[in-house]
């Protein structure tokens, strides 16, 4: 079976049984010389706003769906530590592997749905969920099947859904700049003035040294919240035993393998293609789902190959030396996922306005490749159509936007550009 699988990774090969389609790295693994080469400021500072980045908004979706489920402080603490620590070894382990930054998370469209699903059922049947829906992306990878469905879906219209997505950034930076007008100027006038001044934005990368002023103002005008830290700073991993029941089945692991396979992995794979590397779709898939099992059971979400956290690695610096990027932001993660109580406490301090001009000026360059990709090839009523069904936000059969936007996007591509 494996054989039929070599068209989907030009630049890598595919191993054969029992690997099947997952694919085998081109690159040797980096020494620890070439790592020392290879690090700059630049790669250090897209590594930890990346980490800053997952773990502030998309940190209060999980409290969020922990506060529906009614979970105990054990519960959340561990959920935060499998996040962090077990998807900060993954993203070490494969990008050291393939010499490719590829940073993995978890499904920010998984987790709203487990929230609503936990109003309704045990956090018992929802790992169960987790657990079914792991086992069915490790196997879409392990055989190839994940790598056959993204080859029929154009570059554009994925590259759309992206836009789409990343578009809320841009909007998000702009609202904040109207509610906080001093810290948002701040933060971008020195985002500027670091962006057009290459030498000085080499030791100091534009958005660290955004973040710096940032703090500093939030901290000057008073914005800033007293940190309270919890009764612990480490996090207390738990393993809560699998339910499986069938209503858990029926409304969570068709949503959550579509959401994994096509939106999530679908967005990292598209960022890092558009940034000139070569992520295996297979092995992501497969490692996605293999690492879903154990973190599941801790009560983590879904892993999945995160979009906006990999385009934030990849938004400057040399191509090469990107996966130094990933690596940092991998082992920042591990820290974050032992002091994940400590941490969030530290992080949610921060004011609103902060983190959303934060990621706003992170996400720029990629929004922009994000643009240019879609509307600069043949498949343009496509991409239209992929980026404003994604942007609408609406959820069909309990499966989000985005899946939506390329199934849409696709019709408009094979219906109306192929006619032209």
């Amino acid at each position: 079976m494996g054989g039929h699988f070599v068209a989907i990774q030009t630049d890598q090969h595919v191993s054969k049984f029992p690997r099947l389609a997952v694919e085998k790295p081109s690159l040797a693994p980096p020494s620890i010389r070439d790592i020392r080469e290879d690090i700059s400021p630049a790669t250090v500072g897209n590594g930890l706003v990346a980490l800053v980045f997952s773990a502030s908004g998309p940190v209060a979706v999980i409290l969020t769906a922990a506060a529906q489920g009614g979970l105990t402080n054990v519960e959340l603490s561990s959920w935060l530590f499998a996040t962090f620590l077990g998807n900060g070894l993954l993203t070490v382990y494969l990008t050291l592997r393939y010499r490719t930054p590829m940073a993995y998370f978890w499904t920010i469209p998984g987790t709203v749905l487990a929230g609503d699903a936990l109003m309704s059922m045990s956090f018992s049947e929802v790992i169960g969920a987790y657990m079914v829906t792991g086992i069915v992306v490790f196997l879409l990878g392990w055989t190839g099947l994940s790598g056959r469905l993204m080859a029929v879906i154009p570059l554009p219209v994925i590259m759309a859904m992206v836009a789409g997505l990343f578009l809320r950034f841009g909007l998000d930076l702009v609202s904040a700049t109207g509610d906080s007008p001093l810290l948002a100027t701040a933060m971008i006038v020195v985002f500027m003035a670091l962006t057009v001044m290459p030498r000085a934005g080499a030791f100091l990368p534009p958005v660290a040294g955004a973040a710096v002023i940032g703090i500093i103002v939030a901290v000057a005008d008073g914005s800033m919240d007293a940190i309270t830290l919890p009764d612990g700073v480490l996090a207390t991993p738990t393993v809560t035993a699998p339910e499986f029941s069938a209503a858990a089945m029926a409304e969570l692991v068709l949503p959550l393998v579509v959401t994994v396979v096509i939106v999530q992995n679908g967005q990292g794979e598209a960022v890092l293609r558009a940034a000139g590397h070569h992520p295996p779709v297979n092995t992501a898939s497969a490692a996605s789902g293999l690492a879903t099992l154990p973190l599941g059971l801790l009560g983590a979400a879904p892993t999945c190959l995160t979009g906006p956290t990999n385009a934030l690695l990849v938004a400057s610096g040399r191509r090469d030396t990107q996966y130094t990027a990933a690596l940092v932001c991998g082992l920042a993660a591990v820290v974050v996922g032992l002091f994940s109580p400590a941490f969030v406490a530290a992080v949610t301090a921060t004011p609103a306005a902060f983190i959303a001009v934060l990621a706003g000026l992170a996400m720029l360059t990629p929004l922009k490749n994000a643009f240019v990709t879609s509307f600069s090839g043949p498949h343009t009523t496509g991409a239209l159509i992929c980026l404003v069904v994604t942007f609408s936000d609406i959820t069909l059969f309990g499966i989000t936007a985005p899946f939506w936007g390329i199934v849409f996007g696709m019709i408009a591509t094979g219906v109306i550009d192929r006619s032209h």
